[in-house]
């Protein structure tokens, strides 16, 4: 059989790759997005259904306080929009005078207060607290709103007063006042909300990414088959098996310096590469979740599951590929293609061997084990570091790693000799291949401890050399 036969429709698989992948990443924010409800729905209800927040204080001299008002509408009338969702004010006076809140129409609100000195609440900022008031002038003095008949929902009392009212379509407002209407408003207020049929909200989310992740896996495996990245060994121009590359690690990495290279396309190789940056997201997410059913296969039998391990080894070839051509390496000008399987003719392969039995002790503390090596690989690839410092600002660092930085200056080098400095490739080949060794140990591919040796060039190494972690027998 020829090979393009044994492909079977590589274009076809690649589409079929990259659509399951776009599916699979929408299908993770899904599944994000129902666990975040549920978790919201269990932990930060009250004893009554409400989403509350904290108290907080309300003042102004003038003879009331509103806020610029709400517009409710869009909902289906089919849908009783006061089951949906439900409004609870609950409010203390701090001036001692009783005190009214109550919820009207916006144009009610705005005609019983027209001419009236008021504040109207535009701006609030909960961590830290700071509520921003715009001023409204005026001469007259209102009537007592107790008195007002166009209030939907509306509270007043010395003591703490519950406001409850079921959400309305419409144009709402909000106004906080003295029971007599006269000046100098101050309160403290919780607001909360109940979400009607918010069970149904995250189980429906749950189970539409739960079917939509279960197709895009289904597209990605069926994909893959279809472009030729399947578990069958690679074959050549010739049709018999390509030979298995040799190396000291049983997980080996080679590459090509693949000359002459265009002096300017490295400079948007990032812009070529994002197909492939969004595709690998999701199959790295998928490697991950893949590499804890292996761990929990090897605790039990003693062994990786051998389609995960394939799987697992075909996210590596196609990451390495994508770093060669990228910011890993700029190697080759030969644009990687969109496989899990091997390609002889590309000029960057990986490869890991297949492990026979592994220790089902090791499995725990591997990551420990690997802690050295992790702290170098940091070095040689960067990373980032992420937290946030207040409510609602998140700061970001990050860091370029030496492959980066020698991948940049052999960059700048094309660009001003034509050539690739031999010595910057076999240094970044050598980093790659450090760098591989470690992620296939702590992935659990093999329990062979990785060495501390820098093998440069794109070769794997013809035969065994002393480590810094093994001392030679004397």
């Amino acid at each position: 059989m020829s090979a393009s036969k044994q492909r079977r429709s590589p274009a076809t698989g690649i589409v079929l790759i990259i659509i399951g992948s776009i599916l699979g990443l929408a299908a993770l924010g899904v599944l994000a997005a129902g666990g975040g409800v549920l978790w919201a729905d269990q932990t930060h209800r009250d004893s009554d259904g409400y989403f509350t927040a904290s108290t907080h204080t309300f003042a102004s001299g003038s003879y009331a306080i509103t806020h610029e008002g709400v517009d409710i509408d869009g909902i289906p009338n089919a849908i009783d929009v006061g089951k949906l969702a439900q409004i609870r004010i609950r409010s203390t006076t701090d001036t001692g005078r009783p005190l009214f809140v109550g919820i009207a129409r916006e144009r009610d609100v705005d005609a019983y207060l027209a001419g009236v000195a008021h504040a109207e609440l535009h701006d609030v900022e909960f961590d830290p607290y700071k509520a921003d008031y715009r001023p409204i002038g005026g001469t007259g003095r209102p009537a007592a709103p107790g008195d007002q008949t166009f209030w939907v929902a509306s509270a007043k009392g010395e003591g703490p007063t519950t406001l409850t009212w079921p959400v309305k379509e419409g144009s709402w407002k909000v106004v906080l006042m003295n029971a007599d209407g006269s000046r100098g408003v101050g309160a403290e207020l919780k607001v909360g909300a109940k979400i009607g049929y918010l069970g149904w909200v995250w189980g429906g989310l749950l189970i539409g990414g739960t079917i939509l992740l279960g197709f895009a896996v289904f597209l990605i495996i069926f994909g893959v088959r279809r472009s030729g990245g399947g578990t069958e060994a690679p074959v050549g121009a010739t049709g018999s098996p390509a030979a298995p590359m040799s190396g000291t690690y049983p997980a080996v990495l080679s590459a090509r310096l693949d000359e002459p290279l265009n002096r300017w396309l490295w400079l948007v190789k990032w812009a070529l590469l994002i197909p492939h940056w969004i595709v690998l997201a999701f199959l790295w997410v998928v490697f991950g979740l893949l590499t804890v059913v292996a761990w929990f296969a090897i605790l039990f039998t003693g062994r990786y599951p051998r389609g995960i391990f394939d799987f697992n080894v075909g996210v590596l070839r196609w990451t390495w590929r994508v770093a060669y051509y990228g910011y890993g390496a700029l190697g080759t000008d030969k644009y990687p293609p969109f496989s899990l399987g091997e390609e002889p003719d590309y000029p960057a392969r990986l490869d890991v061997a297949y492990p026979g039995e592994l220790s089902r002790g090791l499995i725990f503390v591997k990551w420990l084990l690997a802690v050295p090596h992790l702290l170098l690989v940091a070095v040689f690839v960067g990373g980032g570091t992420y937290w946030m410092d207040t409510f609602d600002n998140w700061h970001i660092t990050s860091s370029t790693g030496l492959v980066g930085l020698l991948a940049i200056f052999a960059g700048f080098a094309l660009l001003f000799t034509e050539r690739y400095p031999r010595g910057i490739f076999d240094l970044v080949t050598g980093f790659d291949r450090w760098v591989l060794r470690v992620v296939a140990y702590t992935s659990l591919m093999t329990d062979e401890y990785p060495p501390f040796r820098l093998d440069r060039g794109g070769d794997e190494p013809d035969e065994t050399a002393p480590s810094f972690a093994t001392p030679v027998a004397g």
